[in-house]
């Protein structure tokens, strides 16, 4: 049977403190912000498991729930927000939703219903081409401040900035564009030339 040795990484006391200063907490006095490493944040999943050997080989089948990293990049940290229970719908919306049948046997696919709520995935730390960040209280506090401020936008200001960025960029782009022209090919490249009204100017 293949072993999957994982690297599990606690969150620093430090990083939790400016989290929760940062997002408050939610009803049960837990944080409303939490930083997990891939590796150690796990999620139930049911169904249809195949266990084989170092060589591929299968050993067995079985159908039952386990715990699986629910993150990807597993060597990445991770930002999370709670979300309140009744979010997911009732007990018995969650199992008719995710209930499948293997077998004999019925299963929920997302494991046990959040009674308590859950943490769902926000931000990855990473850099622009994926790579490693280290998670630090100032990155933390930063990622947090910016999700919370994201969500008390309104939507119709939202749109607004996106439209305001998008012909921000366009006017530079123009300005860039006009630029590059000018240098590379000036006017009739120094010949003179004057405007002549006649019988084109009508054209359709």
């Amino acid at each position: 049977m293949i072993t999957v040795l994982r690297e599990n990484k606690g969150t620093p006391a430090t990083v939790a403190r400016r989290l929760r200063i940062a997002g408050g907490i939610n009803r049960y006095g837990e944080a409303s912000f939490r930083a997990v490493w891939g590796w150690s944040r796990l999620t139930w999943i049911g169904g249809r498991w195949e266990d084989r050997d170092a060589h591929g080989i299968l050993l067995r089948e079985v159908i039952e729930l386990r715990q699986v990293p629910k993150y990807f990049p597993f060597d990445r940290w991770h930002i999370e927000r709670w979300v309140a229970p009744e979010l997911y719908g009732s007990p018995a919306d969650w199992y008719a939703q995710t209930l499948e049948v293997e077998g004999s046997r019925s299963i929920p696919a997302l494991g046990p219903y959040p009674e308590r709520g859950e943490y769902e995935h926000c931000f990855t730390l990473a850099g622009p081409r994926g790579e490693f960040v280290q998670l630090t209280p100032t990155v933390a506090e930063y990622v947090a401040r910016a999700v919370e401020y994201c969500r008390g936008v309104p939507s119709r200001q939202g749109r607004d900035a996106l439209r305001e960025r998008d012909a921000r960029a366009e006017r530079e782009y123009d300005a860039w564009a006009y630029d590059v022209l000018d240098a590379a090919a000036p006017a009739l490249h120094g010949l003179p030339f004057v405007t002549v009204r006649g019988r084109f100017d009508n054209w359709d």
